[in-house]
């Protein structure tokens, strides 16, 4: 494969690698978790890499580190310059227009440093498109807190809104950022980046809330669109749909899934759930795991749906690293 179609993650993943167990921890340190991830997932999918490949990679972040110097030194004009006199001005310009955006700053930036907690107490009394607009540019598990902590009938209206989001003005993005730095006085400076919402985002937030808030958002998106709703649903993974993996990848999951946190997710599930696990386990596993759930008892069903959470953020961490292969709604197949 050649560079010029190669993926910047691939790339981070082949640098990595060169650099060794050492060097790469400590870049993984400064690293946001979602980061960690996807590098992880792509290291463990990296087979043979031609040397040729392999140098082209090593080259071009040398080339990388040489223009963030310049840029610093001599600012655009001057970085650019050399690099033009040193590769031409193809590559040049390719690798110049990658710094400028690993130097831009996200807009909403400055929240991704403070409590969502903290965040929910001052959005709470937004309207909810204020909400939405903050949400979109906020990371999925820190937005899944915020969106827990609203009320019901505003987790319904911010994820409709979520979900239909498409773009919006910079000038809008720049006056709801100013208005929150002004009442947080918190310092941020705005990105000129624009492509907000849709279903992405709103998907990704709703898998890293518990059950509950998981149920109220898409019962109350089924009251204002039931389209969507479906539509919603179809790019989830439910803890029943645990039916429709292959055994296979049931046999994956258990090996990753604690037996606690096992027992008490299969506490007052379907029939068919509970024998699409046990029919995956040994006789004596699936005796002991029968035996763990009976010695549980009542169990609240917080308790249950928290145990859920756990088994489904390990069946999309498998996913997401190519280890197991989940069926969507429509019948379509997603491999990470």
């Amino acid at each position: 494969m050649s560079t010029l179609t190669m993926s910047g993650l691939r790339k981070a993943a082949i640098l990595l690698v060169q650099l060794g167990r050492e060097h790469s921890a400590s870049i993984m340190k400064t690293l946001k978790e979602s980061e960690v991830e996807a590098l992880t997932a792509e290291i463990a999918r990296l087979e043979s890499v031609e040397v040729d490949v392999l140098d082209d990679v090593l080259e071009e972040f040398r080339a990388l580190a040489k223009a963030r110097q310049y840029y610093v030194q001599g600012g655009v004009g001057f970085a650019e310059e050399v690099l033009v006199a040193t590769m031409g001005e193809d590559k040049a310009g390719e690798l110049m227009a990658r710094l400028s955006a690993s130097l831009v700053e996200m807009p909403f930036e400055f929240l991704r440093r403070v409590d969502a907690r903290m965040i929910l107490s001052y959005l709470q009394d937004e309207h909810p498109q204020t909400i939405t607009l903050v949400l979109a540019h906020m990371g999925a598990e820190q937005a899944a807190i915020i969106l827990s902590g609203l009320p019901p009938e505003v987790q319904a209206e911010v994820a409709h809104r979520l979900a239909i989001m498409d773009r919006t003005t910079p000038e809008i993005v720049k006056q709801v950022e100013g208005h929150l730095e002004r009442r947080m006085s918190t310092l941020v400076q705005a990105a000129d980046t624009t492509a907000v919402g849709g279903l992405k985002p709103l998907v990704e937030i709703i898998n890293q809330s518990d059950r509950t808030t998981e149920r109220l958002i898409l019962e109350g998106l089924e009251k204002r669109d039931l389209d969507l709703a479906e539509e919603v649903r179809a790019h989830m993974f439910m803890f029943e749909d645990i039916v429709g993996l292959e055994d296979r990848a049931i046999q994956v999951v258990l090996r990753k899934v604690d037996s606690k946190d096992l027992a008490v997710a299969l506490k007052g599930v379907r029939d068919d759930v509970r024998e699409k696990i046990t029919r995956n386990m040994s006789e004596r596993a699936a005796l002991s795991l029968a035996d763990e759930i009976s010695v549980l008892g009542p169990v609240r069903l917080k308790q249950v749906e928290e145990a859920q959470a756990v088994v489904i953020r390990q069946i999309r961490s498998l996913e997401e690293a190519g280890e197991i292969v989940v069926s969507r709604g429509g019948g379509d197949e997603f491999v990470a």
